[in-house]
């Protein structure tokens, strides 16, 4: 009994370490509508929540056109920025491509991260997939954070009235966290703990896994898988 107690836990070791992928992180805030927030990306309860230019939630199903388009009105609501769940632990949100998988497979699907490099080595973030960057690499996380640059496209300035090419450089953002008072209220908290919880770190590299998601961040995206 006790050997086989032995095996088994070393299987499930296994299992775990398997399990482990390495992966690169970025960092974004577009204001655009994420790509999951359109309907039929492969999960059960969704789309993600997006919001019209007033941070209020749109409850349209999805079928809003961006804000990163000709007369759209559909932004990513500032309720997925992320927040800290204690002194090394944080939620968010994050566009996504994973290795061997599509859109349709990650979309709402939470992973865990763990940094390994930088000023927030050995914390853990869990974050969920509302979104896909057609210019991320391979097993790339690319954070949503106020602040973190808009990227290929800004929604921001339409949404908040943010400079032609976001808040700080396009790719990057902002660099200090005395740059965060001037943002609108909403974004606030989430360009703050940037610098607080994140300890401005700069693209750090992590490994992850698949996790179930936390109540916490299927409630305010409100998809699921």
């Amino acid at each position: 009994m006790l050997l086989g107690q032995t095996l088994g836990a070393l299987a499930l070791a296994a299992a775990t370490a398997a399990a482990q992928s390495t992966g690169t992180t970025t960092r974004y805030w577009d204001c655009c509508k994420p790509s999951c927030g359109w309907a039929g990306k492969g999960f059960s309860k969704g789309p993600v929540g997006t919001c019209g230019k007033d941070d209020r939630p749109l409850n349209d199903n999805g079928v809003t056109k961006s804000g990163c388009e000709n007369g759209g009105n559909a932004f990513m609501c500032s309720s997925q920025s992320p927040w800290a769940v204690n002194d090394t632990v944080a939620y968010g949100y994050a566009a996504v491509r994973i290795a061997g998988s599509t859109e349709n497979q990650w979309c709402c699907a939470c992973y865990e991260l763990t940094f390994t490099s930088g000023t927030v080595q050995g914390k853990k973030m869990v974050v969920q997939a509302t979104n896909t960057g057609g210019d991320l690499g391979s097993n790339h996380f690319d954070l949503a954070i106020p602040g973190g640059g808009v990227g290929e496209f800004n929604a921001c300035t339409q949404q908040y009235g943010a400079p032609p090419n976001g808040w700080g450089d396009r790719y990057g953002g902002i660099h200090s966290k005395s740059d965060c008072a001037s943002f609108p209220a909403a974004l606030k908290d989430g360009c703050n703990w940037r610098f607080d919880w994140f300890a401005g770190a700069d693209n750090p590299a992590v490994t992850f896994r698949q996790v179930t998601c936390p109540s916490e961040l299927t409630a305010k995206s409100g998809c699921s898988r």
